[in-house]
């Protein structure tokens, strides 16, 4: 996979959405290159791609390859400052080309947001795979630091003990090295107990089980003033799930506990009002799950402005 290392000028304005008193920016990182659909969703064909026209044109391109990106959620709840996962990272070594060294303006767009790292109080680690959790550091005076130096950062009880029993291969160990264990080692990694029917862990946001992509994957589930939106995580990479929920990612670690999960979480948002806002769909990003035939099509719901 090529390098992909651009991304919008510092002059775009942060998409937001409202849901009850909150506000959701989406904090872009960079879109990722078009090789990443076909490396990590085989089963979404352009023939899967054609039978559900209304992927095209947002979320897939004329060529019917889909389109997907890399970007993290922040918000304000109960006088708390909370960062939804924290993406690929700068200058980080990476087997992923499109991973490898990036050099984005992310913290820039996340100071513009309104976030300046050292006034974030709570960092959610839906799952600690790379892309996920590359902000947590960056490189001061040639060490890993932690980029969000006041800020617990969370993440289920479940998904840290997997990975801390885990033979990991060295380009997992270096991840670690570089973006988990800077935080863990300064205390600031505080891995929780996440049951069955969530843990809220700020008023109105919630971590909610989504096991299968990994074994202590969360979603976040936002609540206010009758409003309801959910944060997939990776239980859902992109759209072309909803019309299809079987395709998995091929780095799911349990594919079939990640289609239950998929399955289970479009029926219950299918008709309903909650957002669903997809941590790798590309603009426009959010929309509300619609039942189609015996599927689902997601109705784009475009960003405001923040």
């Amino acid at each position: 996979m090529s390098s992909q290392r651009t991304a919008p000028a510092p002059q775009t304005p942060i998409p937001a959405w409202t849901v009850g008193e909150f506000v959701v920016r989406r904090i872009d990182e960079v879109e990722l290159p078009p090789q990443t659909g076909p490396w990590l969703l085989p089963g979404a064909t352009p023939e899967t791609v054609s039978a559900a026209p209304w992927l095209q044109p947002d979320f897939a391109g004329a060529d019917r390859v889909l389109r997907l990106a890399s970007h993290t959620f922040a918000l304000d709840a109960g006088g708390l400052r909370i960062l939804v996962d924290t993406g690929i990272g700068n200058g980080k070594d990476r087997a992923n080309p499109a991973w490898h060294r990036l050099d984005t303006d992310y913290l820039q767009r996340l100071e513009r947001a309104g976030f300046s790292p050292e006034t974030v109080d709570l960092v959610v680690l839906t799952h600690l795979h790379t892309d996920h959790v590359g902000w947590n550091t960056r490189l001061q005076d040639g060490a890993w630091e932690p980029t969000f130096p006041n800020a617990r950062h969370l993440t289920s009880r479940t998904e840290w003990d997997y990975w801390a029993s885990m033979d990991m291969e060295e380009p997992r160990r270096q991840m670690f090295r570089d973006s988990v264990h800077p935080v863990h080692d300064r205390g600031l990694l505080d891995p929780v107990d996440v049951p069955a029917e969530g843990l809220e862990i700020a008023p109105g946001v919630t971590l909610v089980p989504a096991p299968g992509h990994t074994p202590g994957q969360v979603a976040v589930r936002l609540g206010s003033g009758g409003s309801a939106a959910l944060i997939t995580g990776d239980c859902i990479h992109h759209p072309v799930q909803l019309a299809a929920p079987d395709i998995h990612s091929h780095v799911d670690i349990d594919p079939e506990q990640a289609r239950a999960t998929r399955r289970e979480l479009l029926a219950a948002l299918a008709d309903t009002d909650t957002l669903l806002l997809g941590s790798h769909f590309p603009p426009p990003t959010a929309g509300l799950v619609r039942r189609d035939g015996a599927a689902y099509r997601l109705e784009p719901v475009p960003a405001g402005r923040a």
